[in-house]
């Protein structure tokens, strides 16, 4: 039997596709530039349920 391709992680989830990790490059910047003229409700992963993220480590 072949492993899972989705072992979801909120940490990383968030990491990989949150608010702060698209503004950190231009890439990222234009992606939610292009989706608030979209209009769209959610621009990045909401942090839901998430204890402590510590930006640093």
């Amino acid at each position: 039997m072949t492993k899972r391709t989705w072992n979801p992680k909120k940490r990383k989830r968030l990491r990989t596709h949150g608010y702060r990790r698209r503004m950190k490059s231009k890439g990222g910047r234009k992606v939610l530039k292009a989706r608030r003229a979209k209009g769209r409700k959610q621009l990045a992963v909401k942090p839901r349920h998430v204890k402590k993220v510590n930006w640093n480590s």
